[in-house]
This record gives C-alpha cells, sequence and structure tokens, in this order.
C-alpha cells in the first residue's frame, strides 16, 4: 500500500498530449467557475415564490447545470460530515456505542420528513433572498446522501488492519498525516463506489427537493427536478421524456468525467502484496495526468499546503508511546453531549408513552402486528436483493470490462424514483392472491438493492491480488473459492450495504398516507385506520376515475401524502393523456 498523499494523484508528467490537456483544464476550471457565480447570483436575488418553470427543451442545460451545481454543494456538505463522524464513530468505542444507532435512526427518517423544518428554518433565515429556498433544497438532497457515506467510511477505517496502526504509531504521525496517508487511502474504494449510490440518491429525491409547497407557500426552483415534475403534473408526455433524457446525460457524463476516473486513481491504494491484473483505467484520468497546469498546481499550491498543515499539526500533536486520546475539554464535551443525548432520548419515550397511553388494546395489537408485517416485508426484501447482488456485484467488482459497462447503467436505474414505479407495480400486482404484500416488497426492493449492490462491488475490488492469487495455486473449486475467498472479502462492505440498505424501505413501507378517515364516501386509492396509523388495502380494485381525481384530498391527512398523491395523480394523468382506460 502507497502511503501518498491522495489529493496530487491526477497530476503527472508533461506528456505529449499536455497542451490539450491544459486546454480542457482551463475549460473545465472556466466553466464551474461561471456555474458558481451564476449560482452566487441567483442567491443573492431577491425572493420570488412560485416563480414559472419553462418546458422548452432549450431550458434544460440551464436547469441542468442548477441541478448538478445543487447536487455537488450538497456531496461536499455531506463528506464534510461523513469523514469525521466515521472516523470518531470508528476511533472513539465510547462514542460509537452512540453514534451508530443514531446514523441508523437518522437513515431511516424519510427525506420529505425533514422538509417542513429544513424549509422553514432556513426561509426564516433568509426572508427576502433566493438563498433560503436554495439552502433548503441543498441540505435536503444533502439529507439523502449522508448516511451511506458515513457508515462507508466507518466501515473502511474499522476494518483497517492492525499492523497499519501500529506502523502509524511507530512513525510517529500526526492527526492530519495519519488522516490523509492511512484513512483515506484505505476508505477510497469503498468512498467511490458509495458516493455514485449517494449521487444518485440525490437523484432519486431531486423532485421533492427542487418542488415543494407547505401550506399556502409555494417554493420551487429552477432544476431538472422542478421540470420533471411540472411535466408530470401537465401530463405532457414529450417533456417528460426531454426531462428524462437529460438526467440520464447528466449521469452518463458524471460517470465518465468524474467517477469512471475517481475508480481509475483509486486503485493505486488497494491492500496487496503482488501486482494484480490490468487496472481500471480511464482516458479523462490520462489526460488530466498529462496536463502542465495541474503539475503545476501540485508543487505549487498542494505540496507546500500539505506541508504546511502537517507541520501545524506536527506541532500540536501529544508525542506519546501510546495512541493519543482525547484531552480534559474533550472529555467534557463527550460528557455534555452525552448527557443532552440521554436527555433527548428520555423525552422521547415519555413522549412515546404518552401517546400509546391513549391507545386501546386493539390499537396496540393492530400496531404490533403493523409492525411485525413490515419487519418480514423488509427482511424479504433485503434476502432477495441479496439473491441476485451478490454474484452479480462479485462479478462486476472482478471484472473492469464489465464494471465499465454496467457501472453507468446501474447508476440510472438506482437514480429512477421507486414510487415513480407504485402505480404501475400495484395494477399490475393488485388483482393477485398476496399482490398487495408482494407489491410492498418489490418496490422496498427498488430501493434496497442499490445499496448491497455498489458496496459488494466495492468490496469485490478491494480483494488483494494476493489473495485471489492464493485460490488459483491451490486451485479451489467454486464452492471454496467462494467460501474462502470472495465472501470474506467482501464481508466488511456486504454487512456496510445491508445496514445502509435496511434503512430506506422502512420509511418507505406505509401504503401511502395517514390519518384520520376521509369524510368523502367515494373510492379512492387508500383508505385510513381511525387510529391514524398506516394505510390499509384499497376500497375496490382498480385506479380513480376521472372525477375522483377532481375531488379534493381529505384536509386532516393532506399534509401528510400530498407529495405522494400528487405522483399519483401525475401517473393518471399520464394514462388518460396516453388514451388508457381508467377504472
Amino acid at each position: 500500500m502507497r502511503f501518498s498523499l491522495p489529493f496530487p494523484g491526477f497530476a503527472g508528467r508533461r506528456g505529449e498530449r499536455a497542451p490539450f490537456a491544459d486546454l480542457l483544464v482551463f475549460a473545465g476550471g472556466l466553466a464551474v467557475f461561471y456555474g458558481v457565480i451564476t449560482l452566487a447570483r441567483r442567491w443573492l436575488a431577491p425572493f420570488a415564490p412560485g416563480p414559472e418553470i419553462s418546458l422548452s427543451p432549450r431550458a434544460l442545460p440551464l436547469y441542468a447545470a442548477y441541478s448538478l451545481l445543487r447536487m455537488a454543494l450538497a456531496y461536499l456538505l455531506s463528506l464534510a460530515f461523513a469523514l469525521p463522524y466515521g472516523y470518531l464513530a470508528a476511533t472513539r468505542p465510547r462514542l460509537e456505542r452512540f453514534m451508530i444507532p443514531v446514523l441508523d435512526i437518522l437513515q431511516a427518517i424519510p427525506v420529505l420528513s425533514f422538509l417542513p423544518g429544513v424549509v422553514l428554518a432556513m426561509v426564516a433565515l433568509f426572508p427576502s433572498r433566493e438563498i433560503g429556498v436554495e439552502l433548503a433544497s441543498i441540505v435536503l438532497i444533502f439529507t439523502g446522501q449522508v448516511w451511506n457515506l458515513a457508515f462507508s467510511f466507518y466501515a473502511s477505517v474499522k476494518s483497517i488492519p492492525r499492523d497499519l496502526f501500529e506502523t502509524a504509531r511507530i512513525y510517529r504521525f500526526g492527526s492530519w498525516q495519519r488522516f490523509t496517508r492511512l484513512l483515506l487511502p484505505y476508505a477510497a474504494i469503498g468512498l467511490v463506489w458509495n458516493s455514485m449510490m449517494s449521487v444518485a440518491g440525490g437523484w432519486f429525491f431531486l423532485m421533492a427537493c427542487e418542488m415543494f409547497v407547505l401550506g399556502s407557500r409555494d417554493f420551487r426552483l429552477p432544476g431538472l427536478g422542478s421540470y420533471l415534475q411540472t411535466a408530470a403534473n401537465a401530463g405532457d408526455l414529450a417533456h417528460i421524456f426531454w426531462g428524462l433524457l437529460a438526467l440520464v446525460a447528466v449521469i452518463v457524463l458524471l460517470d465518465a468525467l468524474v467517477w469512471r476516473p475517481l475508480l481509475a486513481w483509486s486503485e493505486r491504494f488497494k491492500v496487496e502484496q503482488v501486482e494484480g491484473g490490468a487496472p481500471p483505467r480511464s482516458g479523462v484520468l490520462e489526460v488530466l495526468r498529462g496536463s502542465a497546469l495541474l503539475t503545476w498546481l501540485q508543487r505549487r499550491v498542494v505540496a507546500p499546503l500539505d506541508g504546511r498543515l502537517l507541520s501545524w499539526f506536527a506541532a500540536r500533536s501529544v508525542r506519546a508511546v501510546g495512541p493519543p486520546g482525547p484531552g480534559a475539554a474533550g472529555r467534557w464535551a463527550a460528557r455534555a453531549l452525552a448527557t443532552v443525548a440521554l436527555g433527548l432520548v428520555l423525552y422521547a419515550l415519555l413522549q412515546t408513552g404518552l401517546l400509546l397511553a391513549g391507545l386501546t388494546k386493539a390499537e396496540l395489537l393492530t400496531i404490533a402486528l403493523g409492525t411485525c408485517a413490515t419487519f418480514v416485508r423488509v427482511l424479504l426484501a433485503l434476502l432477495l436483493g441479496l439473491a441476485w447482488t451478490v454474484p452479480v456485484g462479485v462479478r462486476i467488482g472482478l471484472s473492469p470490462r464489465l464494471a465499465r459497462v454496467a457501472q453507468p447503467i446501474a447508476q440510472v436505474a438506482a437514480s429512477v424514483p421507486a414510487t415513480a414505479l407504485f402505480p404501475v407495480v400495484v395494477v399490475a400486482l393488485a388483482s393477485r392472491p398476496g399482490g398487495m404484500n408482494l407489491a410492498a416488497v418489490l418496490l422496498m426492493l427498488l430501493g434496497t438493492q442499490w445499496y448491497i449492490l455498489f458496496n459488494v462491488i466495492a468490496g469485490a475490488m478491494a480483494i488483494p491480488a494476493d489473495i485471489k492469487e492464493v485460490g488459483r495455486v491451490y486451485r479451489f473449486r467454486r464452492r471454496d473459492r467462494w467460501r474462502f475467498v470472495l465472501l470474506p472479502g467482501i464481508f466488511p462492505s456486504l454487512v456496510t450495504g445491508l445496514v445502509t440498505a435496511a434503512g430506506p424501505p422502512t420509511p418507505g413501507s406505509s401504503g401511502c398516507c395517514s390519518g384520520p378517515p376521509c369524510p368523502w364516501p367515494g373510492p379512492w386509492w387508500c383508505s385510513t385506520v381511525s387510529s391514524g396509523g398506516a394505510c390499509t388495502r384499497s376500497r375496490r380494485r382498480g385506479l380513480p376515475s376521472r372525477a375522483d381525481l377532481e375531488h379534493p384530498h381529505c384536509p386532516a391527512a393532506a399534509s401528510a401524502c400530498s407529495r405522494r398523491s400528487m405522483r399519483r395523480r401525475s401517473f393518471l394523468r399520464l394514462r388518460s393523456a396516453s388514451g388508457s382506460a381508467v377504472a
């Protein structure tokens, strides 16, 4: 393993393509600078509620740039949170017992549950500027990206061999040197693949994060998400196609310009004793390595800055034989944090007890049975995901040629919201015995399988070449190869994928909405129980009629299911526009 600073790894010697490479680097930097300036100008503009979203295809490049910049800022914010959080949880056993359960709970909370508080808080901070709504959108995208990255970095740090930590301790690595020479390189492959999944999760929730309504206030931002939502509300199939085409184009370009070069670059950090097969290659990475401009920046800016940081952290580090521990201020801060957390937990338990005390035995039994049913559905979704993602992920991870083809396809598939397929799956399975349960499991599977797949691919790519060589030398049969080489090699990544995959289906397991029964007696997609629980089966099979679509929602349940009912209305309008018969 190379103990080298990972950041300037793109720069290399100036080759024959240096002028062309410098031109591309300069053009890319200029485009990013212009995009940031344009977005900042929009942020500082006066707040205008409910701006008009143009459905012209000519507006798609600008909308795609807006969405891409929001996604990039949310991703950087996610990294800034995930790296220190995962590091503290992995290196502080006392904090680990508290931080990991909290992280697991937070990832199970739907993005839309953060929407009212985040939007109102940001708008209250900046009431007269667009920056409030922009920051709210970025924070909402952040809540769909960050948890996967935090779990990935935590699992990578926990799986670092002890002898590497001993080497860092013997050479008296400071905190910055240990972070940049040991932790980040070891976690590089897992972070890159989980970054793909996190960004795909951001595209997954893009429609909800760029266009939302709170009460009578309409908050929307120009972008791909609002474009698709506006076109869906209008039932415009042509413009929906253009919006999806733009979304797929952005994902494919990101794969070619960002993720593929990062994967090829991260191969240098594999821990192996012998040279493996042909590593992944990227033409973009070769161009960047031939750039004299990046080489100059590495020598004149990055290397001196890294040296100063090393010196500063080395001067502040504790020169002791044992591992550095938290000081008095750190211990008091940890105790204060634990006290606050304990108080919040006790308050939540008290409120839960008060809520449960007002329910009857029949209602408590209904909640218990519903919880068990949800657990069984989530477990079935995870098992179905394991059944195909483990063999497919290992195959992709061990074959760079196959990875080049499957990588963008998996990113596009992971970016399609499961709720977009909700009506299709339900209509196809509702008339079959147990169809609604099967539909629920399949919809959960659409949100869980990609977390497992991306982590299995990362684990398979990180298996050292010498371990695979042992299997070939001893002529392991396929069963023994899986038992002694592949499954142990991907196991840490597989556990991370299962933990992150168990979060998304839990909030999505509810049928559609909750609340008291609607006084309107007409047929509708779902009916609710009086206790405010999850939806039960539909009152009649089939989809609502055109007259049903014009009837308003129950006011008590409107705030809880407005977003999902909007998606159902959009689907039904699309079917009507395409000439399909609606029941």
